[in-house]
């Protein structure tokens, strides 16, 4: 079967839209708080609103023709209703101060939730405000109290790992006619870092490599976890409590500190077992999601880890902080490998 041409005028437009697209957003500032001005709010008629104008003109028409004074009447009245609600649309959206919350890190595939404050400063309600991203269909819509804010949460999904520009956002509102659209524009400056997706089911942790001048040997089962084990004492923390062995014996038993500090548990790509993670490609994303899985099972058992990437290297250590580190050195390493990514 013979793929389907694409239309020979349609495509020329559409590919000359895009372009003029791509050019307005460009000269669009970057900035994580904006003020809705004339100057930035655009407004005009939706399709319902271009058939009241053509009702309006076919009753005028009647009008004039019959000598119809109840004719008249209704024309302009309702051509002052449609005034006045262009007038109340513009409004709405002018004047309101939009502030965005830095959106958290996330991990690749999942949704980024991006918050936006919405102030006003006007003694009355303003109704009907929604928030999107810049060309999708999948609105937020709030009220703003009078001289209050209302919080607005959208969601995009970055396309890969990286550091990623928040998109451009839009804000519209077609209150209280829905003769009039008026909408604008706003394009953040904040960028969004995406951690690789943890692999589902990655296997068992790397063993230790012994602490130089140790004489601690490798120190781990098939199971993934570290040999050197004691019974439970009062007070140990629950991070120190091997759960599957208590699983299985019902008692409680804790890792050996002393015993682990014989040894240091490294990441690096060489343990992932991936051959031609180096190379890059999907063998390398897939190396990459194996040690962000395992950066997240050692932070949960509370072990020392460090992390190796090329020619950056990352001390052993744990806590919240160090996990951070790690996975924001996963999320940028190998940029040229990213720019290659689908």
């Amino acid at each position: 079967m013979q793929a389907a041409l694409p239309n020979p005028v349609l495509h020329p437009l559409a590919h000359v839209r895009g372009r003029f697209q791509r050019w307005w957003q460009a000269r669009l500032p970057l900035r994580d708080s904006t003020l809705l001005t004339q100057r930035n709010v655009y407004i005009l008629p939706t399709a319902p609103g271009f058939m009241l104008g053509l009702t309006l003109l076919v009753l005028l028409v009647a009008s004039i023709n019959y000598q119809l004074n109840l004719g008249y009447v209704l024309t302009f009245l309702l051509t002052g209703s449609a005034v006045v609600g262009m007038h109340v649309c513009h409004g709405t959206l002018r004047g309101i101060t939009m502030n965005l919350i830095a959106p958290d890190a996330q991990f690749a595939g999942a949704n980024v939730t991006i918050g936006i404050n919405l102030l006003s400063q006007r003694r009355t309600p303003r109704y009907g405000i929604g928030l999107a991203v810049l060309g999708t269909d999948h609105w937020s819509w709030t009220d703003v109290p009078a001289q209050g804010s209302a919080k607005v949460q959208i969601a995009f999904q970055p396309p890969r790992r990286g550091l990623h520009p928040v998109p451009a956002l839009t804000a519209e509102t077609r209150f209280p006619l829905g003769t009039f659209r008026v909408w604008t524009v706003w394009r953040p400056a904040a960028k969004v870092l995406v951690y690789p997706a943890p692999e589902a089911h990655p296997p068992p942790l790397p063993p230790g490599e012994p602490r130089p001048g140790g004489a601690a040997t490798v120190q781990r089962q098939s199971t993934g976890e570290f040999d050197g084990v004691r019974a439970y004492r009062r007070g140990d923390p629950l991070k120190l409590v091997v759960w599957k062995k208590a699983a299985k014996s019902d008692e409680l038993v804790s890792r050996d500190a002393q015993q682990v500090q014989r040894f240091e548990l490294w990441l690096d790509l060489a343990h992932t077992g991936l051959a031609g993670a180096s190379a890059g490609g999907d063998k390398l994303e897939q190396a990459l999601s194996r040690l962000c899985a395992w950066v997240l099972q050692a932070d949960k058992q509370g072990l020392q880890y460090g992390l190796r990437l090329g020619g950056q290297e990352i001390a052993p250590g744990s806590g919240e902080a160090h996990r951070k580190n790690c996975l924001q050195a996963l999320a940028l390493a190998y940029p040229n490998a990213m720019d290659g990514a689908p």
